[in-house]
Parts: C-alpha cells; structure tokens; sequence
C-alpha cells in the first residue's frame, strides 16, 4: 500500500460464506461500487490476511475469512488541454481515427498524468469529446499499449460513443496488428483461444489463465513473411484484452521481439541487433481498423504503415 491510502479491514460474515469475493466485499463496504471493488482487485489492492495479493475477483469466500482492502488517495480526474501534435487520419462530427506514436499513453493514469492522446485532443477538439468514458478518458473507447503504434477510434459524441461500444462488444470491429517475432510458428496460420487474466506472480502482467478464469480471448494469426529466426505475423483479434496479442504470441512460443515484460530471456537470438538499433518496445503495430460510422452507416476501414523504428528492424532480419 502506497503511504497515504487508507486501508479497509472486512470480515466475511456466516451470510456470505461461498459467494464471489467482489460481491462480498461491495456488501461490506456499501461506499465502494461493485465494480470499484473489482477494479481494486485486479489492481492488486486486496491482500488475505497473510499479506498476499488476492486476484481473482470471482473467488469464492470462506466465513470467517480477512481482507484487507487498499483505497488509494483519490487523483485529479480533470484531465487538460495540451498541444501536443497528433496524426488524424479520420475526423468527422462524431469521432476522429488517430496513428498513435510508440511511447503515448492513451489517457492519463498514475505516473502518466499528463502528456497522453487524451490530453492531445481535449486541445484539438476543445473538449468535443463524449462524457461516457469519464472526465479522465473523455471518448475512450479502446486503447493501445503505451508503446504500441498504430490506429484506434475515438468518439466526439455519445451517440458514436455508444454505437463504437456496441460493435467492440460484438466483435464486429476489424482489428488487424503487425508483429515481429521470434522464431516461425510451425503453421502458416492458426487461431488461439484461451483465457487471459492478471498473473498470480506480476500483478502488471496477463497470463493465460485455466478455462473460466480471467476473460476469454481469441487471436487468428498468419504469417506474413520467414525472417531471420523471426517472422512478420498478422493478428487479427475476435477479442480485445489487455496485452491480447502480446501474450497469445508467446503463449505458442513466439514472443514479440523486443517485448520487456513478456520476451525477456526468450529473444536472446536477436538481443544484440535489438541493442545496436536501440528498439526498446514490444514490435507491434496496430495496422488496420474497420467498422461501421455508428451515426451515418457507412463503412470506413483505415491502414497504416508500420513506422520507422519497426521497419529499420524488418529489414534487418529480411535476409
């Protein structure tokens, strides 16, 4: 716990012995939403009584059982306008398609408070963006990784807003990614399904989870072109959870090169060449998005070309 939170000591009572931990622990304390508990479980802010992070929302509880519960000192939630240069590649009334550089963070969040895609546009649309998402996240419908490039949508309006959430909760967007690897995967093309949730061992890392655990996720891949004990591979997502493709890749033993938290000690054959280019990111890219205006029908479906840094790389391995 960071020194100034306060800290919740819950008892589970006779009365809800075997039930979810998130629903126990919203019962009692009635000051924090059920969500906002679930949220401070997968944060890692809830410990059992021998001071171990407990994870797993869906836990069942034991009567007589202790938690503590982390409340983190509240943040400024108002995030501000700052003129920072974007590439728009899309923008109408209703939402604007942005190429996001390798090294924004979408929205402000602790350590990031400033400098983000949303503090971007609070000044490029003079805070025309839908309140769904918060006065945090105004218009945030999905995000990247921090040093993830490529597309993503972001609504101006709640009608877009809405309309965009529908189709991510249906599956229905085309969300294709650009990935260098290691290794080959010894199929040209194949789908993983599993399920991801927080690591047991890394609170700031995904796992693959065992079936009914976590969320499930779902990756289509192929492979675009044999590299240097490498491969360019294209992820198209059915799903879209945290880390998605950077944990299905190296769930099938072909991590991302370059990846910090889920390559390390697994991309040795290219540590040097990583180390003379001076590539310090996860080598994906968000390089295709497709789906329906949520307002006016039509289909719009946006490419963008792998940036420099991961080109300088392809073409080292391309050999």
């Amino acid at each position: 716990m960071v020194p100034g939170d306060s800290s919740i000591l819950a008892r589970i009572p006779q009365s809800l012995h075997g039930v979810r931990l998130d629903r126990a622990l919203a019962e009692l304390v009635p000051d924090l939403s059920r969500e906002r508990v679930k949220a401070l479980i997968l944060s890692g802010q809830v410990r059992d009584k021998a001071g171990q992070d407990v994870g797993d929302p869906s836990l069942k509880v034991s009567a007589n059982t202790e938690f503590s519960v982390a409340i983190p000192l509240p943040v400024p939630a108002e995030a501000r306008p700052q003129a920072i240069d974007l590439v728009i590649v899309h923008e109408d009334a209703h939402l604007i398609v942005i190429d996001k550089p390798a090294g924004m963070v979408v929205h402000p969040a602790a350590g990031n408070p400033d400098g983000t895609l949303v503090n971007a546009l609070l000044h490029h649309c003079s805070g025309q963006l839908s309140g769904i998402g918060g006065v945090a996240r105004p218009g945030i419908v999905h995000r990247i990784d921090k040093d993830t490039s490529g597309l993503l949508v972001v609504a101006k309006s709640d009608k877009a807003h809405e309309g965009l959430a529908r189709q991510f909760k249906d599956h229905s967007i085309d969300r294709r990614y650009l990935a260098i690897v290691a290794g080959t995967p010894a199929t040209p093309a194949g789908r993983i399904h599993t399920w991801i949730g927080r690591s047991d061992g890394d609170r700031k890392k995904m796992s693959v989870q065992p079936e009914g655990r976590g969320k499930h996720a779902v990756t289509n891949f192929r492979t675009v072109q044999v590299l240097d004990r490498a491969a360019l591979i294209e992820c198209r997502l059915e799903t879209g959870r945290t880390h998605q493709v950077r944990v299905h890749m190296a769930h099938i033993g072909h991590p991302l090169l370059g990846d910090p938290a889920y390559a390390r000690g697994r991309s040795g054959a290219h540590a040097g060449l990583l180390a003379r280019l001076g590539f310090r990111r996860q080598a994906l890219h968000a390089a295709r998005l497709g789906f329906i205006h949520p307002v006016d029908g039509s289909e719009l479906n946006f490419q963008s070309e792998i940036p420099g840094d991961m080109q300088e790389l392809f073409s080292h391995l391309n050999v």
